[in-house]
């Protein structure tokens, strides 16, 4: 990640592809030099998102490599949970679980908004702008674009009980990122939710 080029870095997507599309995302703010690396997580379920969280970085991952994934529900930095998007069915809430999804990551220019409301703008002189990667690697079930469901569904590694909510190290860990490091939680914010979204507080995110 380069100084001055205000960017939203979508490092992980998953997308479907329609208008009712389910989204999951990690995206890189960029910002000035000097100041802390922002992550944002949001979630798309049925079309709907604006479930955004923002979080500061505890290093700067400029210096090394390290681990940004997501076990279908829950994302994680470095084995580190920041977040869970539990299944809110019964609440009304859809979730991320009957379409096929790709995986996309890009640099992509979002100065008009990713960057202190788009008050800083890409400095284009430090062009080109890369991106790299290590230890890629993806383990899911594959399916054409119209299956509904895996046909493995129930019999694979994360589909047992053990994965199926955080332990009680990773709900403090969680708790620990909470406290410390995230700077905007759409699940708090009254200004645009005037009731708290009803998935918010079965995800202990508030």
């Amino acid at each position: 990640m380069l100084s001055n080029f205000c960017f939203s870095y979508y490092y992980f997507q998953l997308s479907s592809d329609n208008a009712e599309h389910d989204e999951i995302d990690f995206e890189f703010l960029g910002n000035r030099t000097g100041q802390p690396y922002i992550l944002q997580t949001n979630v798309f379920t049925g079309g709907k998102g604006n479930r955004e969280q923002r979080i500061f970085l505890w290093f700067d991952p400029t210096k090394e490599f390290h681990s940004y994934s997501v076990l279908w529900n829950i994302f994680f930095v470095d084995d580190v949970p920041i977040r869970v998007f539990k299944n809110c069915k019964d609440l009304g809430v859809r979730f991320p679980f009957n379409q096929p999804m790709k995986i996309y990551s890009s640099l992509w220019n979002a100065d008009d908004w990713a960057t202190r409301g788009g008050l800083e703008k890409t400095d284009w002189s430090k062009a080109p702008f890369v991106a790299s990667y290590r230890g890629f690697h993806v383990d899911g079930c594959e399916e054409s674009v119209n299956a509904r469901f895996c046909a493995t569904q129930g019999k694979r590694w994360w589909d047992q009980r053990e994965f199926q909510d955080l332990d009680g190290l990773q709900y403090r860990r969680m708790s620990w990122v909470r406290q410390k490091y995230t700077i905007y939680n759409y699940c708090t914010d009254r200004s645009r939710y005037a009731t708290m979204p009803p998935e918010c507080k079965r995800d202990r995110d508030v």
